[in-house]
């Protein structure tokens, strides 16, 4: 069952969740909140990474969480907001800088 959210590029949540997640805790003090956009928009690109393997799956996850927690050293050196714009254009860089391979066709 395919719904609009698979239409969107896995790179769009990835920097969604890194961007507005810092922007939602920041904004309402509320670091729990911005943690539950970062995880949320984790969840949906996720669901697209699924459909390639379990490899794909593993290695995109491991770089968004390893985004978010780079962020928080590189802050001290360069700021917040700019230690999230890289961190996050690093990700979704990366994402995007290689095509995915091909979905599994589905068996009729």
């Amino acid at each position: 069952m395919t719904s609009a959210l698979d239409s969107i590029p896995s790179a769009a949540f990835v920097a969604t969740g890194l961007v507005g997640g810092y922007g939602v805790a920041s904004t309402t003090k509320n670091r729990p909140l911005g943690g539950a956009v970062l995880a949320a928009c984790g969840v949906l690109a996720g669901r697209q990474w699924a459909r390639h393997g379990v490899a794909t799956t593993a290695g995109l996850s491991a770089l968004y969480i390893a985004a978010f927690a780079g962020s928080h050293p590189l802050a001290k050196k360069m700021g917040a907001w700019p230690s999230v714009f890289t961190v996050t254009g690093a990700a979704a860089a990366r994402r995007t800088s290689r095509p995915m391979p091909p979905r599994p066709r589905a068996v009729a």
